[in-house]
C-alpha cells in the first residue's frame, strides 16, 4: 500500500507537515507527501494521479480540516483501488464525529485501520462528503469567510448575528424525489450525509453517510424571537421535536432538485458554490475510508 499524505499548502498550516514527518519517522512504509498550492488542488492531485496509476493500491490521507478532507473524497469517487483516510487538523472536521470512537489524530493507528464504504453527495459536477447547507447558512458562510480573513474573533458567531438581519427570507424551493417539500420562501436548508455543521451544529441528526440516502432539513420562515429559541436546539439535533416541529420539515431523499428566483451560494463542507439551479444525487457507497484503530 502507498499512502500519501496530501497536506493543506497554507503557510500557517506548515506545522501539520512537520507533525507528519516526526510520526513517520522509523516507519517502514512506502509513502509521499502532497502540499496542496490553493482551493480545489486536492481534488486535482488526487483526480490526475488515480488516472496515471489505475492499479496501484493507493490510501490518500487527507491532512488538516473539512475542506482538504472533502477534495480528497471528491478526487477518489467510485476508485476500486483506492482509499483515503483522514489526519484530522485546522478549525473543524464535522464527518469525523460520525466516528466517535476513532483517532484521527495518529498515523499509526491509520496503518492499523479497517476500511469502510461511505456515501457522497454530488451536487451537480461537485460533491460534499459531509454537508451541503444554503438560505440562511449561506449567509453566515460568507460572513464567516470575510470576518476570518480580516482577522476577527469568533467568526461564526459574529457571522450568525449578522445574518439574523439579513438572511432570514429565501425564494428557494426544494423538491425532494419529485415531490415539493415547500412552497417558495424558506429560513435554511441543510442538506446531510453527516450530522454537524460548524463544528457544533447537529444541522442533520438522523444522517447516516451508510444508508445511501441524504437527510433534509428545512427550516420554515419565522419571528426572530422564534428563530432565536428554536438555535439552542437546533445546535443539539433537537429540532425535529414535537415542540417546534410546525417550523420544520425534516425527510430523507435519494434525489434533489433546487431552485432559487435569485443568485444564491451553497455551502459544501465549507466551500461555497453559486447558482440557481442544483440537483443533489447521493452515490451510495462509493468512497472508502480507512478508519483508524480507536
Amino acid at each position: 500500500m502507498h499512502y500519501i499524505f496530501v497536506i493543506n499548502g497554507r503557510a500557517d498550516y506548515a506545522f501539520i507537515e512537520e507533525d507528519i514527518k516526526r510520526q513517520l519517522e522509523g516507519m517502514d512504509i512506502q509513502y509521499s507527501l502532497y502540499l496542496t498550492s490553493g482551493t480545489g488542488d486536492g481534488t486535482r492531485y488526487t483526480r490526475i494521479y488515480c488516472d496515471l496509476h489505475r492499479t496501484e493500491e493507493v490510501c490518500f490521507v487527507a491532512c488538516g480540516g473539512s475542506g482538504i478532507t472533502n477534495e480528497v473524497a471528491s478526487g477518489i469517487v467510485g476508485e476500486k483501488n483506492k482509499s483515503m483516510s483522514i489526519l484530522a487538523y485546522g478549525y473543524t472536521n464535522d464527518f469525523l464525529k460520525m466516528f466517535p470512537d476513532r483517532d484521527f489524530h495518529s498515523v499509526q493507528k491509520i496503518l492499523n485501520g479497517e476500511v469502510t464504504n461511505v456515501d457522497i453527495l454530488k451536487i451537480n459536477d461537485n460533491y460534499a462528503l459531509n454537508t451541503i447547507n444554503f438560505g440562511f447558512d449561506s449567509i453566515v458562510a460568507r460572513e464567516v469567510y470575510y470576518l476570518t480573513e480580516v482577522g476577527k474573533r469568533y467568526p461564526y458567531e459574529r457571522g450568525i448575528i449578522r445574518a439574523f438581519f439579513g438572511g432570514r427570507f429565501n425564494r428557494i424551493k426544494v423538491i425532494a424525489d419529485g415531490k415539493p417539500l415547500n412552497k417558495w420562501m424558506i429560513l435554511n436548508c441543510a442538506i446531510g450525509n453527516g450530522r454537524y455543521v460548524a463544528g457544533k451544529y447537529m444541522c442533520t441528526p438522523l444522517a447516516d453517510p451508510c444508508d445511501g440516502l441524504m437527510d433534509v432539513c428545512i427550516l420554515k420562515i419565522m419571528s426572530l424571537l422564534r428563530f432565536a429559541l428554536l438555535l439552542p436546539h437546533y445546535q443539539k439535533g433537537e429540532q425535529i421535536g414535537i415542540k417546534y416541529n410546525s417550523k420544520v420539515i425534516y425527510t430523507k431523499a435519494k434525489h434533489l432538485d433546487i431552485i432559487s428566483k435569485n443568485l444564491i451560494t451553497m455551502v459544501l463542507d465549507g466551500e461555497l458554490l453559486p447558482g440557481t439551479k442544483f440537483s443533489v444525487d447521493v452515490l451510495p457507497q462509493a468512497v472508502k475510508i480507512v478508519l483508524p484503530n480507536s
